[in-house]
């Protein structure tokens, strides 16, 4: 019997009436991203590594259900949906020479690491869909290509992933993802560009390792070479290193701002759970110790089974997926029992027959307190997502500057009311665009809003930017609406640095 205490409380200022809540309960690690394939993210999609998001957690989640038994012809049907639709959408970010990048033949060039990305999905699809073969090894000459003779490979076109850029090494943390990737593939460790690849690891490693991520990249990558020695050493410094609290364990990044969820942290946490379950087991690091990186994975899940960016999401369910199959059971049992000091009392059953179904109940008492308690042989997920309006008194002018010494791809959104429509905005047609900063570079954006419907008393209205891998990293204002000649409200706001 387990139970727990959840409190839903509001901050200071939010609107009266705006306050929404749910409770629900699952009885697979998989099912809330199963049920949820189109929708993993409330992000943008417009490029060739975001279109991956739709295509590659496919795989994982394929992978899983089939291997205990639970595919239905449904979930079949929806998911190699996805598969075909990405795998034909991502060719048109292809260059002739078979490599790939976000923007396709707009790029100069392709891009090594979402090259490796792309092929290694592209692999894992083939027992669901067709794929040419062709587009995985010329994908797979391309970065042969960029080996340098020390064996690592250089990172070529334009690299927006944050968990590649500075620590050890870039070129080191994006070959350990490409022979990953390589791995992944089935390709023996003899293959002379894998050879290479982790001749080049292997010294990297040898020195300091002060670069978390790198070092959970390298464990994972060490595992799938089969490299006992390395990958005991790398997990052995890893644990040394981890974080504890409340039954969970998991991997702080160093700068982190601590508020809201790192992707990053999400990532290299989900590469250390990979290298654990991907060979074999090692005294002190067994399942029980796997489950609590586990349990910290899902509290940082959102409503509908993804993270906050599109590499943690996939990692990260890539990672559950394989710990799911490891610890399934078909012997299902559990009741839970939601109460609240209202006097709510709601009983949900989990069992083998509905255990993919999500089941939900809407809750009348925001803000309130609430007692989960659950009882039987397995584990089930439980999950209060609750959402509300914040209001303001103030309104800021925000500038946005990039400071960081690499490209930055961040999301501008605008949080749309009832009565008003975002309208005429660049680069997108929607309430969000992506912009791309290089260093020291500035963009100013007017916005024109809408009114739709006359109302009086007007309130602020959120604009939000953050960056797109590592969306902790963020800044929000508020924009007052003044209503214009022709009932036009319009508004222009720029963003300071993060």
């Amino acid at each position: 019997v387990t139970e727990k205490n959840v409190s839903l409380l509001m901050p200071e200022l939010f609107v009266a009436g705006s306050a929404r809540a749910t409770f629900s309960v699952l009885g697979d690690l998989m099912g809330r991203a199963a049920q949820n394939l189109d929708k993993l993210l409330a992000m943008p999609y417009g490029c060739g590594e975001q279109n991956m998001l739709l295509f590659a957690p496919n795989i994982f989640i394929l992978n899983y259900l089939k291997s205990t038994g639970q595919l239905t012809q449904s979930i079949l049907d929806k998911a190699t949906h996805f598969l075909e639709s990405g795998y034909q959408r991502e060719l048109t970010y292809k260059h002739d020479d078979g490599s790939y990048s976000a923007f396709g033949k707009a790029d100069s060039s392709g891009n090594t690491w979402l090259t490796s990305f792309v092929m290694k999905s592209f692999g894992g699809a083939r027992p669901y869909i067709y794929v040419q073969p062709e587009h995985i090894t010329e994908a797979w000459r391309w970065l042969s290509k960029h080996q340098r003779p020390d064996g690592c490979i250089r990172s070529v076109g334009k690299l927006f992933h944050n968990g590649m850029k500075g620590g050890v090494s870039d070129d080191v943390s994006l070959t350990a993802y490409i022979t990953a990737a390589m791995l992944e593939l089935d390709a023996n460790v003899t293959d002379p560009v894998v050879h290479n690849s982790l001749t080049c690891l292997k010294a990297a490693a040898a020195g300091q390792l002060d670069n978390l991520y790198t070092t959970a990249l390298l464990s994972y990558t060490f595992t799938l070479a089969g490299d006992e020695e390395m990958r005991s050493k790398l997990i052995t410094l890893l644990h040394e290193k981890s974080n504890t609290h409340g039954g969970t364990r998991h991997w702080k990044r160093a700068g982190a701002s601590g508020k809201g969820l790192d992707s990053l942290e999400v990532e290299m946490t989900s590469y250390v759970l990979l290298a654990l379950l991907s060979g074999p087991s090692m005294p002190g690091f067994d399942l029980e110790y796997s489950s609590a990186i586990v349990r910290w994975l899902t509290q940082q899940q959102n409503p509908f089974g993804g993270f906050s960016s599109t590499q943690d999401t996939v990692v990260a369910l890539q990672a559950l997926a394989k710990y799911g199959a490891a610890t399934y059971s078909s012997e299902v049992g559990t009741t839970v029992t939601l109460t609240s000091l209202g006097g709510l009392n709601k009983e949900f059953t989990v069992n083998q027959d509905n255990r993919l179904l999500y089941q939900e109940k809407k809750l009348s008492e925001v803000p309130g307190e609430y007692t989960i308690r659950a009882e039987g042989q397995n584990c089930v997920l439980t999950q209060v997502p609750h959402r509300y309006v914040c209001s303001t008194p103030s309104t800021e002018v925000f500038s946005f500057l990039n400071r960081d010494k690499h490209s930055r791809v961040s999301v501008l959104t605008f949080v749309e009311s009832l009565w008003f429509a975002v309208r005429n905005m660049r680069h997108d047609s929607g309430c969000e665009c992506c912009l791309q900063l290089r260093k020291d570079d500035m963009q100013i954006y007017s916005v024109t809003l809408e009114e739709d419907q006359p109302v009086r008393n007007l309130k602020p209205a959120v604009v939000k930017v953050y960056d797109y891998y590592q969306t902790s990293k963020n800044r929000n204002s508020y924009v007052c609406a003044c209503v214009c000649v022709c009932v036009r409200v319009c508004a222009c706001a720029r963003f300071l640095p993060f």
